[in-house]
């Protein structure tokens, strides 16, 4: 139990800096939803979604599931960010961008503070890989954004939001996008650690 707490409590801390970077770029490029809805802040209260930030989390962590989950999501309004659907991109790419910021401060705690390494190491790790997989170019994911930047029909992105969960599932555990993805976070993460070490 103990150490299904702390995978949602780091969970929860990742997902923090994450959308607060949705909401502080939105903010300047001109869209002050966020603002107006209290997201431009580090509080931790302020983007926590209970069912895919604690619950969910929590009940794969204590049945061996992996770990699948989300913050609250950020809303802007593209027709008050300067750039249009490209201040949209922006704005998505701002999450997984902190995602690795943030990977590479913790694994700078991880170099200089022995006792934390493995606490900082892990949540590095696992940061990374929240970056990569929110990539993926597919809704809700923040790579999706990037499909309505590049100008795809609207009708053809719509589609893909009402198979986004299914088509993430498939992609995870039926090609071996996962796995890579696993490598990947696990080799960025030593490589970082290695320019502190």
């Amino acid at each position: 139990m103990e150490a299904a707490l702390l995978n949602v409590l780091i969970f929860w801390m990742l997902t923090t800096p994450h959308e607060f970077a949705h909401a502080w770029v939105a903010m300047k490029l001109g869209d002050d939803t966020p603002v107006l809805e209290g997201r431009v802040t580090l509080n931790p209260l302020a983007h926590v979604d209970w069912i895919g930030t604690v619950i969910l989390p929590l009940l794969m962590s204590l049945t061996g599931a992996g770990l699948i989950g989300w913050g609250k999501p950020v809303n802007t309004n593209p027709y008050k960010l300067r750039g249009g659907m490209k201040g949209m991109a922006l704005v998505a790419m701002a999450g997984p961008a902190s995602n690795v910021v943030f990977a590479i401060l913790l694994l700078a705690i991880a170099a200089h503070v022995p006792s934390l390494s493995g606490l900082c190491g892990g949540a590095a790790r696992l940061s990374l890989f929240l970056a990569i997989f929110n990539m993926i170019p597919v809704p809700p994911l923040d790579g999706s954004k990037l499909l309505l930047a590049a100008r795809v029909p609207i009708f053809i992105y719509n589609e893909l939001a009402r198979f986004g969960f299914i088509l993430i599932l498939i992609a995870m555990s039926a090609t071996s996008l996962g796995p890579w993805m696993s490598n990947w976070s696990w080799a960025t993460t030593r490589a970082i650690y290695g320019w502190f070490g």
